[in-house]
């Protein structure tokens, strides 16, 4: 290949963000007036800095990186929770959420399914092995015990935490269950977590399908 031939990585990255902002457009309507009103509103109060502190060219020269800086923030935050509202509701939705932890966590879908579409997931990471479900209230607790039971005999002392996906009381939203999950006190060393992930292999059954469409952080969003 010649030397001059472009890089495919970058147009890659522009074909993200304009799919990114497509999508978000579609379930926040008001999304170019929001970044256009931030944009502006920070560079004129840049100007206005410029104009009481001076040099004015310099402030202007700052503001547009600073204005650029704060409409992106805003739109990585808009795009954040239009693709929650995407994926919330359908079945999948918290594996999809958590499918997006970055290196040292690993996510299986649908380790258990019944016959109601109660689904529970496991997350392993270095607090544990954490078992997700996505069921109401009422049948989440008892679904959890089932599976706790069964993956107790795999994992020996291993720390087992239950966690409630949802919006019932009790229940973590799926837009803070990424975070919920990584605040978890951490009780393994990643050898440990490694060594149990083989173990934990025999109890893989076949993943229920993640809801397609743009994930909470899997977007790429320009950086100023």
């Amino acid at each position: 290949m010649s030397s001059n031939a472009p890089s495919p990585a970058p147009r890659g990255r522009i074909a993200q963000i304009r799919e990114t902002y497509k999508l978000t457009r579609r379930a926040d309507p008001k999304i170019p007036w929001i970044l256009a009103g931030v944009f502006l509103g920070v560079l004129l109060v840049m100007v206005a800095l410029g104009a009481v502190f001076g040099p004015l060219w310099f402030w202007i020269v700052l503001g547009v990186p600073t204005a650029l800086l704060a409409a992106t923030y805003i739109f990585a935050r808009r795009a954040e929770s239009a693709a929650y509202a995407s994926i919330e509701g359908q079945a999948g939705a918290a594996a999809s959420a958590l499918s997006t932890l970055r290196s040292g966590w690993y996510v299986t879908p649908a380790v258990a399914v019944t016959k109601n579409q109660d689904v529970v997931h496991r997350v392993l990471g270095r607090p544990g092995v954490i078992l997700v479900s996505e069921a109401p209230a009422s049948r989440a607790a008892n679904l959890l015990a089932n599976e706790r039971k069964r993956h107790a005999r795999y994992v020996g002392e291993t720390p087992i935490i239950e966690v409630q996906s949802g919006n019932e009381p009790g229940q973590v939203p799926i837009r803070k269950l990424q975070r919920h999950v990584m605040k978890l006190p951490r009780s393994l060393k990643p050898a440990q977590v490694s060594t149990l992930r083989k173990r934990l292999d025999a109890l893989t059954t076949t993943p229920l399908p993640i809801p397609k469409g743009p994930l909470p952080k899997g977007t790429k969003i320009p950086r100023s």
